[in-house]
């Protein structure tokens, strides 16, 4: 007999830079030992994965998180109360402070998470990298921590050729391609505008782009690693064909990764390999929006994550096969109005 549990799973949106929630979603739907009920948690209407009812079983509507998050928390104790949740499967990074803040009071609720600590969570600030590639055993590109224009201007002169090109990122989103000096403070005042400081500037290096998407147990042991290297991305970087690797010093550093720091829940390095050494560029602390294409191949991370929070037995781990690809495509999905109205009106699918 199937075990039924409902998960939420956030980051439903699906266009030009779609988030896990739908890869997580289908995911869930593998399992023939858990009857999964997976419920949608959208910031807009017009979020696409609202309306693909074959993953999504029901969305709602919810406040984005703020920084105090008490009416995220109560949206969901709402949703509770209403259909009944079981687990919360959080995909977008601002999400994550507030699960920490609230993990208890969602416990008590019978909310269930599986996410990493706010120790862990400050690991992925881009201007901590240095501190954990060191420890894992990998490279980072030069990079520097900066809070004026002049500081800016300074680092790319010392960091790039002529002063330029160098990459300049928000300290939490965003990395963008600096071609000359001036470009360099116009993409610095982009990104204080936008998410404040500090920014980073950072080497440009390149080589061949491979991520790698995990899942630690929180006590030093894996759940599940699958390394990919990016054949073709969109316009905003993100990957749209790729192929499955193993990258033994990339995998060797994930592990290292989860070991060192006793990850709890998803994770993703994102790296460049050139000459033999990995270099590492971000981490995300949650499942990519390719998390499908571990499903794929047979390593099923969002279940295996769940088995685990509900003291199921996980099977034991396969190993990624190399060389099996991924396509992303574009689908239409053809519905009723209703669904939409009743999203706005009711803040909820019917």
């Amino acid at each position: 007999m199937q075990k039924k549990v409902t998960v939420a799973v956030t980051g439903v949106n699906a266009m030009d830079n779609p988030g896990p929630g739908l890869g997580v979603a289908r995911s869930l739907k593998l399992d023939n030992r858990l009857d999964v009920r997976v419920l949608g948690l959208a910031y807009d209407a017009m979020e696409p994965g609202i309306y693909v009812d074959c993953v999504i079983d029901k969305s709602f509507l919810a406040p984005y998180p703020t920084v105090n998050g008490k009416a995220w928390v109560e949206r969901l104790l709402h949703i509770k109360r209403s259909c009944g949740l079981d687990f919360l499967i959080p995909n977008l990074d601002a999400e994550l402070p507030v699960c920490i803040k609230y993990a208890s009071v969602l416990a008590k609720n019978g909310i269930g998470l599986f996410i990493p600590t706010m120790r862990q969570f400050t690991l992925r600030s881009k201007d901590r990298l240095s501190e954990v590639a060191e420890r894992i055993g990998v490279e980072i590109p030069q990079t520097r921590v900066v809070h004026t224009r002049e500081q800016a201007i300074e680092a790319a002169r010392d960091i790039g050729k002529r002063g330029a090109p160098v990459m300049v990122k928000g300290v939490l989103y965003k990395a963008i391609l600096a071609i000359s000096p001036s470009d360099v403070v116009s993409r610095f005042d982009e990104l204080m505008a936008e998410w404040g400081g500090p920014v980073i500037i950072q080497e440009l290096v390149t080589g061949d782009e491979l991520n790698v998407v995990g899942l630690g147990d929180g006590e030093g042991g894996s759940l599940g690693l699958v390394g990919a290297k990016k054949l073709s991305v969109s316009s905003l970087g993100k990957i749209w064909t790729g192929v499955t690797v193993c990258n033994e010093p990339m995998m060797r550093a994930a592990e290292a990764f989860i070991r060192e720091y006793r990850w709890c829940g998803p994770f993703e390095l994102e790296c460049i390999v050139r000459d033999g050494k990995v270099y590492l560029i971000e981490i995300n602390p949650r499942f990519p929006a390719w998390v499908y294409f571990a499903s794929g191949v047979g390593v099923n991370l969002p279940l295996r994550m769940l088995r685990r929070s509900l003291g199921m037995e996980n099977p034991p781990l396969p190993e990624a096969e190399p060389g099996k690809m991924f396509v992303r495509y574009v689908e239409e999905i053809v519905t009723d109005m209703a669904s939409l109205q009743s999203m706005i009106c009711q803040g909820e699918t019917a």
